[in-house]
C-alpha cells in the first residue's frame, strides 16, 4: 500500500490542500478539480467540515485520491479513514500515530524540518517524508542538505509553495510532490469560485507535467 501511494502521488506531481468550512461545498469542488484533470486532494483536519468533505469526495469522485491533512491523532486517523482518506499527512513527527498508521498499513507522510525529525521516520522505513513548513524552513536547499545524510529519502515539500516556486520543487529528484492551497483557497470555496478554482487547478496540473515532462 505504501509503495503503491508513493507512486501514485509522485506521478500526480501536485496535491491540492483544501480548508473548507462548509461541506456544502464538497461536491462543487470535487466537479472544479476533476475537470481540471486533478487526481489528488489533501483535505486537512482544521474545521468540522472536513470528515464529511472527505466522505462526500470519496463517494463521488473514485478516480480522486482523497487524503487527510493537519492530523494530530490516532482518533483523526481512523475519523479520516473510516470517511474514504487514502492516505494521512502531519506536520509533525508523532511516532505514536506513524506506528498506528504502519500498524493499519495506512500511507503516512509526517512533517520534517531537520536531520533529526527524518531519522525518527526513516527508521520506521518511510520513503517520502513531507517537508514542512517548506520555504520558511530553506527551501530546496535545505532538502538537499538534508538529502545527503538519507539515501533515497523524498519529499513533498507544503508550505509557502505557490504555482511559480512549485516547478523549482518538482524540477528535483529529490521531491516526490509538492503540496499547497493555492489554487484551492479558502476564501476562493467560501465564495463559490469554483470556475477560478477549476482554472488554477489545470494550470497547476499542466505546469506539474510540463516540468515532469522535461525531465522524462
Amino acid at each position: 500500500m505504501f509503495e503503491l501511494m508513493n507512486e501514485q502521488l509522485t506521478a500526480i506531481g501536485v496535491i491540492p490542500v483544501i480548508v473548507i468550512n462548509n461541506a456544502s461545498d464538497a461536491l462543487p469542488l470535487g466537479k472544479a478539480l476533476s475537470a481540471a484533470g486533478m487526481k489528488c486532494a489533501e483535505v486537512t483536519f482544521r474545521t468540522d467540515a472536513a470528515e464529511e468533505t472527505i466522505r462526500i469526495l470519496s463517494e463521488n469522485y473514485p478516480d480522486l485520491i482523497v487524503g487527510a491533512g493537519t492530523v494530530f491523532t490516532t482518533e483523526q486517523v481512523d475519523t479520516a479513514v473510516n470517511a474514504g482518506a487514502r492516505f494521512i499527512d502531519s506536520p509533525i513527527i508523532d511516532t505514536e500515530l506513524i506506528d498506528y498508521c504502519i500498524s493499519k498499513n495506512i500511507p503516512v507522510y509526517p512533517g520534517v524540518a531537520t536531520p533529526s525529525e527524518a531519522a525518527a521516520a526513516v527508521k520506521r522505513g518511510l520513503k517520502i517524508l513531507k517537508f514542512f513548513p517548506a520555504e520558511q524552513n530553506g527551501g530546496l536547499a535545505a532538502i538537499n542538505a538534508m538529502s545527503a545524510v538519507f539515501k533515497d529519502l523524498r519529499f513533498f515539500p507544503m508550505g509557502g509553495i505557490d504555482k511559480y516556486i512549485m516547478r523549482d520543487y518538482l524540477a528535483s529528484p529529490l521531491v516526490a510532490a509538492v503540496g499547497g492551497s493555492w489554487m484551492v483557497k479558502a476564501s476562493l470555496i467560501d465564495a463559490g469560485k469554483f470556475d477560478k478554482i477549476e482554472k488554477l487547478a489545470r494550470e497547476a496540473v499542466y505546469s506539474a507535467s510540463d516540468v515532469r515532462g522535461k525531465l522524462s
